[in-house]
């Protein structure tokens, strides 16, 4: 082979290369591209505000161009919702039996995932006008009391510790979700409300935390899934794996959730 064909050779193998690895890199920022502008639709327990909020900070800025929608609620309300055909990508419960029931209803797509759990507090005004100090005082005559329905997660729980307790409650107002009980407490519209341990540490010194030991007859395991009819099973896969992995479960247990 003369000089100037080996050179010709070169040049040739050297072209092809190049413009392989321009055709990888173009791949690659294709790949990122694609989920550039889209939309994930997260619907979540309203329990879950303030650690999923800080989550969904954290998957914005490792999926550049993406944005996380959050829409918080009762889980009962939300399986309703998406069983009605809201276009949800994710669903987080606050229970297994409202996961449940999307399930049985073939709307997940793949099997869910526990992350976390979660229990019981009594919330009070900071100055515990009614001298609540146990779930037994709740039952007092006059005391003005706020729970959850009995279809809403933090209801369920109530009732069985209600029935573990032997103790009835008789509540003012049952509302439909456990942010709504814990905005009676601080409006000062009840005396006592029934919440989670999480929602009294996000409330800082709005209210003031009763722990009770019988909140141990209902602890709340909380599962998340993808929605069967997701347009972005991928991107939802990823934030799924974010909540469920070493980063998510650090930020739940700061916001006091215990793990599963």
């Amino acid at each position: 082979m003369s000089l100037r064909t080996r050179i010709a050779a070169v040049a040739m193998a050297a072209a092809m290369a190049a413009a392989a690895a321009g055709c990888a890199a173009s791949t690659g920022q294709n790949a990122a591209a694609s989920d550039s502008g889209k939309t994930l639709t997260v619907f979540a327990a309203a329990s879950l505000k303030a650690p999923f909020t800080k989550l969904a900070t954290t998957f914005e800025e490792s999926h550049p161009g993406t944005k996380v929608a959050l829409s918080f609620a009762g889980s009962s309300d939300l399986v309703t919702q998406i069983s009605q055909g809201a276009p949800a990508d994710v669903f987080a419960s606050a229970d297994t039996k409202n996961m449940a029931k999307l399930a049985d209803a073939g709307l997940l797509d793949g099997a869910a995932a526990t992350f976390a759990t979660n229990v019981l507090a009594i919330a009070v005004p900071p100055a515990n006008p009614a001298s609540i100090a146990s779930f037994a005082d709740l039952a007092r005559p006059g005391v003005r009391v706020v729970v959850c329905a009995g279809q809403v997660p933090c209801g369920t729980a109530t009732a069985a510790v209600e029935k573990a307790t032997g103790v009835t409650l008789k509540p003012v107002s049952e509302e439909s979700s456990v942010t709504d009980v814990l905005g009676k407490v601080t409006s000062g519209e009840a005396d006592a409300g029934i919440v989670y341990v999480t929602d009294v540490k996000a409330a800082g010194d709005k209210v003031k935390g009763i722990p009770f030991a019988e909140a141990d007859k209902a602890i709340n395991t909380y599962p998340i899934a993808t929605v069967g009819s997701s347009k972005n099973k991928e991107l939802a896969a990823a934030f799924t794996a974010l909540v469920t992995g070493a980063e998510g479960n650090k930020v739940l247990s700061d916001a006091g959730f215990g793990t599963p």
